[in-house]
Parts: C-alpha cells; sequence; structure tokens
C-alpha cells in the first residue's frame, strides 16, 4: 500500500489540515506550497503518505501539475441522511 515504510503515520488533524488546504484551492498545487501553506510544520514522507491515503480514496488526483482536489460531496444526499438520523 505505501511505497515507503512510514517512520509514523500522520494523526487525523493533520490529514484533515491538508484536505481543508485542498479543498480551498482552484487549481493544482505543488507538495512544496502544501507544506509551506498549511499550518503545522510537516515532514514530507509524512504528507506523502497523507497524499497517498487522498489519492486511493479518490479525493485527489496527483497529476504531474501538482495536487488536485477532485471529490465532490453530494449536498442533497448529505442533507437526506442527515434527516433520517434525527428521527432516531
Amino acid at each position: 500500500m505505501f511505497q515507503q515504510k512510514p517512520i509514523h503515520f500522520p494523526n487525523l488533524k493533520t490529514v484533515l489540515m491538508v484536505e481543508k488546504f485542498l479543498q480551498e484551492q482552484r487549481r493544482p498545487v505543488s507538495k512544496n506550497t502544501i507544506l509551506e501553506n498549511i499550518p503545522k510544520k510537516t515532514m514530507r514522507q509524512t504528507l506523502n503518505i497523507i497524499l497517498e491515503y487522498l489519492e486511493l480514496s479518490n479525493k485527489i488526483y496527483l497529476g504531474d501539475k501538482g495536487v488536485e482536489w477532485v471529490f465532490d460531496e453530494d449536498k442533497k444526499l448529505k442533507t437526506l441522511l442527515k434527516k433520517a438520523t434525527d428521527s432516531f
């Protein structure tokens, strides 16, 4: 699954931070741009693990021009699920 054996795995807070940053971008960004702009200092190996996970879950596209967010939340489905769970 992982291209290299990780020293440690990223925590959820770091993964969410990277996800949020990528969702806010309008075009592909480089890994360096991600590392420079997320609030927490992160090792490149940790970022690579996060990006690999996001790519496997079909949330990002890793291309020649950088990393791009491609996942689109279905707001209608989210609303229906919320209504369904509120009734319990």
